[in-house]
């Protein structure tokens, strides 16, 4: 007896916000749109939809590979350069010089044999 009053508890389980017979009369008309045509470096066509008012960006990614995509066919933009990695000794020698990185290294070794010697 009680299965029978748990399977009808939520009316509208399973259904979305707007879903119903009445389709775009319910929910109002779309607001006209245009396609705007881009292409990113390796070729790809995206085609995106904007509100015919909207205002359409110079750039936009390409779902397919990351890369910018532009509006010139002829002239796509070029891939962002990426910076390789740097570990933490590429940054130090950056700032010191190998003089300073010497002086350093036995500052601390000397330091070092003073504890072990006492």
């Amino acid at each position: 007896m009680q299965g029978a009053f748990m399977a009808g508890g939520n009316a509208i389980r399973g259904t979305r916000v707007g879903a119903g017979p009445m389709g775009e009369a319910e929910r109002g008309e779309a607001a006209p749109r245009r396609r705007i045509p881009f292409w990113c470096a390796n070729g790809h066509d995206t085609r995106v939809a904007f509100a015919s008012d909207a205002d359409v960006p110079e750039l936009w990614d390409c779902p397919r590979c990351g890369l910018p995509a532009g509006q010139d066919q002829e002239n796509p933009p070029p891939a962002p350069r990426t910076e390789p990695y740097k570990t933490h000794l590429a940054y130090v020698r950056e700032r010191r010089s190998d003089a300073d990185g010497d002086a350093l290294l036995e500052e601390a070794l000397t330091r070092l044999r003073g504890r072990r010697g006492a």
